[in-house]
């Protein structure tokens, strides 16, 4: 029996509108997807992911936020920062405790150290795996130090001042 795989796809590469730069040319080699794939792979992306000023406004409105958060790290990582509230779950022990620590009816918001880190999606997949509703906190416990939220250490809360490269400076919404 002979099978056969399925063909590469081949790039779209229209001609590059008068005046493009090589530069430019790089941006466009592979045509922009159709307005309807975009939208559908755009929300596709918001259901496996979740911003960290999303999930500390989330955390911060009081109340129940509907998910529980879970730091995939190591218990080093955990001790040297944390979000307030999270699970500590690394990941490679998910198999063996997430039935003790979390609820499978509650989504779960995975993150690790930051977006040099697959961690995080590693955790996600681990738990999706066993059953659980899941999510990347894009950005990791970097992003959330970085943003000037709350942390846990082991030796109490800490706060940093927000990066301003990666929170607005005078007010706590970016407009996105």
């Amino acid at each position: 029996m002979t099978t056969t795989s399925p063909a590469a796809p081949t790039p779209i590469t229209p001609a590059a509108p008068a005046g493009t730069t090589p530069a430019a040319d790089r941006v466009l080699r592979f045509a922009p997807a159709a307005p309807a794939d975009a939208a559908a792979y755009f929300r596709a992306s918001l259901v496996f992911h979740a911003d960290v000023s999303d999930v500390a406004a989330a955390l911060e409105a009081g109340g129940d936020p509907g998910f529980v958060v879970l730091d995939s790290r190591s218990t080093e990582s955990w001790d040297q920062g944390h979000v307030p509230g999270a699970v500590h779950l690394p990941t490679a022990l998910i198999a063996e405790r997430a039935g003790q620590l979390l609820d499978r009816n509650v989504p779960v918001v995975t993150y690790c150290w930051g977006p040099g880190c697959n961690g995080a999606t590693r955790a996600a997949l681990a738990l999706a795996e066993l059953g659980y509703q899941v999510k990347e906190m894009l950005g990791g416990f970097e992003y959330w130090a970085r943003e000037g939220f709350a942390f846990e250490t082991w030796q109490g809360p800490e706060r940093r001042d927000a990066d301003p490269l990666t929170s607005p400076a005078e007010t706590a919404e970016c407009g996105c």
